[in-house]
């Protein structure tokens, strides 16, 4: 996770301009790899950590100790479907190569939507858009997943209520920045 997903995450933090003491939370955290570049882009900031996954919380624990020692880290096991964040907590939240496997996305949303601030900036990150041919074969291999197109995460997204969709392409990969 920490390293097969690491060029696409850089690509799609470049569409992140988020203030130096941002409030992060990072859904499907996975080892903890993107979390440790956020805490390097939010230096005043704090960036937590959910995932649905006991072993990856452990592992992002483990990569971010230093910063959860600091006071400026924290990871727990939890769903996006049921954020275990009061309302307007977070000035951005990241999903790196997750909403694939998120439960009923709509709802889902919602609970981002919830949890950000006023103005605050959602950002998905994913290496397949849904407009190859191999993305179909990850879904036949991969239980659970769906893959999204830019045109349905945008539709889901402004149905939850984010404003300002903005969607970018590069091969096969997807980013897509949302504000509240």
């Amino acid at each position: 996770m920490n390293v097969g997903h690491s060029a696409v995450a850089r690509w799609g933090l470049q569409f992140l301009n988020a203030a130096p003491d941002a409030k992060v939370l990072d859904c499907g955290c996975g080892g903890g790899a993107n979390m440790k570049t956020l805490l390097k882009l939010c230096p005043k900031g704090k960036v937590q950590g959910i995932d649905y996954a006991a072993v990856s919380v452990e592992k992002a624990q483990k990569v971010n100790a230093s910063a959860i020692e600091a006071g400026r880290c924290a990871v727990q096991q939890a769903s996006v479907a049921e954020l275990p964040f009061e309302a307007e907590r977070f000035d951005v939240v990241t999903a790196f190569e997750t909403v694939y496997f998120w439960p009923d996305l709509p709802q889902c949303f919602l609970e981002v939507w919830r949890v950000l601030k006023p103005g605050g900036i959602f950002l998905i990150c994913n290496e397949s858009n849904g407009d190859t041919d191999k993305d179909e074969k990850w879904t036949r291999i991969i239980g659970g997943m769906t893959i999204y197109k830019d045109t349905e995460l945008e539709a889901y997204l402004e149905q939850a209520g984010f404003r300002d969709v903005q969607i970018h392409k590069r091969k096969s990969w997807l980013c897509v920045t949302a504000r509240k």
